[in-house]
């Protein structure tokens, strides 16, 4: 389904959200009662309780974060300097506060928890720009993400994200406030070109605490992507890459075009590679039911690669992103199912 103009989803898809959340919210209590009746009848430790109410808490927190950036969008004048330094600070404290109170709520109602292996210092500390790479696996894993790095480790990230996020009206009105892009896959070769030169302007004049996200996988991990980005390699007559790919067993082969754009255009900044399990079993809406209640434990690993040691030559660059691939591919074979073999591998 084709997304609605930017105008549209302001004055119908926003609005909706707010009134829907207060009608479930004033109907709660009928809706627990339909819940408890059928918690018997479903196996899991209160599940369709539970599932209302992280259902709940989302629908209410996309309310609020609406109503928030309303407030901030009337301060800054009626939009006319939301885009100031002030304002676009104050829009990822906003975002820190409200990722905060979701995974507090993620961690009481679905038994969520998160850890870090092998943290890298320099992802911690500010100093330099990073370039933030990361596999692409189970749902929500890039709200994981920017939760990190924002609320532990203080970055201001601009992300590279797939066009369809924008159905969720609150991830529409903050994001495309802050220095992001929401991308659609390229038909053709002229608009590949143009996706990387845009690409490639998100990239460049990071400051310091800023951190630019891509997903080179372009999307999450499923069995028959796997197969399909394999046979993309092929049928544009990379061989050798096709037969790399088809070593890795729990990640898509990486597309390194955005990749190469962002590095071309910030050769200041760092790479930090990150990698994460724990949510690799729920590929479908089927596996995310049959998973809850979660009682998940999430663990991510950062690798971090200083500027100096970033290849220079084009080719190069493509090899060692595919040998970072194989090293997240070994490590998530390592440490499946939030269980750490070697939290220093």
């Amino acid at each position: 389904m084709p997304l609605p103009p930017r105008w549209l989803r302001r004055v119908l898809l926003a609005p909706a959200v707010v009134l829907l959340a207060v009608v479930v919210v004033t109907t709660l209590p009928v809706w627990a009662l339909v819940a408890a009746a059928l918690s018997p009848l479903v196996p899991g430790r209160l599940r369709p309780l539970r599932l209302l109410w992280i259902g709940c808490v989302y629908l209410v927190w996309d309310a609020a974060a609406l109503l928030a950036l309303f407030g901030l969008w009337v301060g800054a004048g009626f939009g006319l300097r939301v885009r100031s330094p002030g304002f676009q600070r104050a829009h990822y404290v906003l975002a820190g506060w409200f990722l905060r109170v979701l995974f507090w709520q993620a961690r009481w109602t679905l038994r969520l928890s998160i850890d870090v292996a092998g943290a890298d210092p320099d992802t911690a500390q500010p100093g330099r720009p990073e370039l933030v790479v990361c596999r692409h696996a189970g749902p929500g894993d890039s709200f994981i993400l920017i939760h990190a790095l924002v609320n532990w480790f203080r970055r201001e990230p601009r992300i590279v994200l797939k066009e369809s996020l924008q159905w969720d009206p609150a991830i529409d009105v903050l994001l495309n406030r802050l220095p992001n892009r929401f991308i659609a896959p390229a038909s053709d070769e002229d608009r590949g070109a143009a996706l990387l030169r845009q690409i490639g302007h998100l990239a460049s004049g990071l400051d310091d605490d800023d951190a630019f996200v891509i997903f080179p996988e372009g999307g999450n991990f499923t069995p028959k992507r796997r197969l399909r980005a394999i046979a993309r390699l092929r049928a544009l007559g990379l061989e050798r890459m096709a037969l790399r790919a088809e070593r890795l067993r729990h990640v898509l082969a990486p597309q390194p075009g955005g990749l190469l754009a962002a590095l071309d255009a910030a050769p200041e900044a760092g790479v930090v590679f990150v990698a994460h399990t724990g949510l690799d079993r729920m590929l479908t809406v089927s596996d995310v039911w049959r998973e809850l209640p979660m009682d998940k434990r999430i663990v991510m690993r950062f690798w971090s690669v200083p500027p100096e040691e970033i290849p220079a030559d084009r080719q190069e660059r493509i090899d060692w992103l595919f040998d970072w691939w194989a090293r997240i591919d070994e490590w998530i074979a390592a440490n499946r199912d939030g269980v750490a073999a070697d939290p220093a591998a």
